[in-house]
């Protein structure tokens, strides 16, 4: 089959749609309209980015808030069972057998 064979009837017809097609989505992706759709849409996703970023910190802040809280409540209200636990790791520290280190060659 040769070439002008090829492009006779409906092969050549579909061609003709595409390369049309093609030229005029390449226009319309360049248009201004196009780009204006474009920049609206990346100003829409900036602004969801700053409203997650902004929900992550909000986050981080109550998170930062409890972690401070539990500490000052572990300082101040379990001081005493720290202490304890203290003492009683000593005493077991204390009796335990102190091994050698190993002698290098």
């Amino acid at each position: 089959m040769s070439a002008l064979g090829f492009l006779k009837g409906t092969h050549g017809l579909l061609l003709g749609a595409g390369v049309l097609i093609g030229s005029v989505g390449g226009k319309v992706l360049t248009s201004d309209a196009a780009k204006r759709l474009y920049v609206e849409a990346v100003a829409a996703g900036l602004r969801a980015k700053r409203a997650c970023e902004d929900a992550i910190e909000r986050t981080r802040a109550e998170m930062d808030d409890i972690v401070a809280e539990a500490t000052y409540l572990n300082e101040t209200v379990y001081d005493t069972e720290d202490d304890e636990d203290q003492e009683t790791s000593k005493a077991t520290d204390a009796a335990a057998p102190v091994e050698p280190a190993p002698a290098e060659a």
